[in-house]
């Protein structure tokens, strides 16, 4: 079976990856992911935060400062906390690129033009295949419009597609007011492809001791709907490759995925909880499902259930949205 398909301009044997996650942090892992079949293989994010406590002494300036105040210990974590300091972080990119023969993706979090710029450069001259911007940022400031947050994210593409050769993917939440106006712009400035969607990790509260707590749920397979739905809504109307993230553990998954409209499929938590192996079942299966259905290849397959098939998408997800609503009856009645 025929699972090849094409992701930020690379030419791939089958969309299923690893997403961003630590299992890129033990080089042992990452070969194993690779003998699982792994198509490529996705950094977890450098954020700007870890660039500017090494760039500008941010232990010693800021966080001395902010033992002052019992609630700003806790706002960013300390430098043990990250998992890769930015030095080791490139050093890890230029050691699985040399460990590897898949594509490697590098992934970037940042929050100004310079955070941006500066380590995208650094990250594809230590030999990244690929860069991911994570834009995860929430709005708090009443006064900050939704215009302001898609602009400055726009130019941050923009910025970063001028300054490096290799292809940009933005990995986006779902909390915009109108997505694929915003797929469209972020098109219009050169991505070269959208991964949907980011994780929003909320964070639980402690009463007795009047702090936040960090939480941490592995998704499940019902987090893919909010991705397939918007992939469908998204395929034929971008240039840029769609990538799914988040909800993807089984073969039918990725085949969801796939239908609505992806080009590639990324796997976290299934992949933590069972095992870099377990890439390789999925695979299998999707192969099996797809020649048992009498697909000749995954690309026959791709976008086959995206609204650009429907003559009339708005009306089509009106339509599904009433459904779902008349679908419910109490429990013993009849449908």
């Amino acid at each position: 079976m025929d699972l090849s398909t094409s992701y930020l301009g690379l030419e791939l044997p089958h969309p299923l990856m690893p997403g961003a996650s630590p299992l890129v942090d033990d080089l042992d892992t990452v070969k194993r992911l690779e003998d699982a079949g792994a198509a490529a293989i996705v950094m977890h994010s450098l954020f700007e935060e870890q660039i500017t406590r090494e760039a500008w002494g941010f232990e010693r300036d800021v966080i001395a400062h902010a033992e002052s105040s019992a609630e700003a210990q806790s706002y960013v974590p300390r430098a043990d906390e990250f998992r890769l300091g930015p030095d080791r972080y490139l050093e890890q990119v230029r050691r699985i690129k040399s460990a590897v023969s898949v594509p490697v993706i590098g992934s970037l979090n940042g929050t100004t033009p310079e955070g941006w710029l500066n380590y995208a450069k650094q990250i594809e001259r230590a030999g990244a295949d690929a860069l991911e911007l994570n834009f995860y940022y929430v709005a708090t400031d009443p006064g900050e419009n939704g215009a302001d947050v898609e602009r400055r994210l726009v130019e941050a593409v923009r910025l970063v597609k001028a300054s490096i050769r290799i292809p940009v993917a933005v990995k986006l939440s779902p909390f915009f007011s109108s997505l694929p106006h915003l797929a469209r712009q972020l098109d219009e400035a050169g991505a070269d492809g959208l991964v949907l969607f980011n994780r929003f990790y909320q964070p639980d509260i402690d009463p007795e001791m009047l702090d936040t707590v960090p939480s941490l749920h592995f998704s499940t397979s019902d987090e893919l709907l909010l991705r397939v739905r918007w992939l469908a809504i998204l395929h034929g109307r971008v240039r840029a490759s769609l990538a799914a993230t988040g909800g993807v553990h089984t073969a039918m998954d990725a085949l969801k995925a796939v239908m609505a409209g992806a080009h590639a499929v990324q796997m976290v938590a299934a992949l933590l909880q069972q095992g870099p192996k377990h890439l390789a079942t999925v695979r299998r299966e999707l192969a099996r499902w797809l020649e048992a259905n009498d697909y000749t290849s995954l690309r026959q397959a791709q976008g086959s259930m995206s609204l650009e098939r429907s003559p009339d998408p708005g009306t089509f997800e009106r339509g599904n949205y009433l459904r779902v609503l008349q679908t419910w009856r109490p429990t013993g009645q009849r449908t």
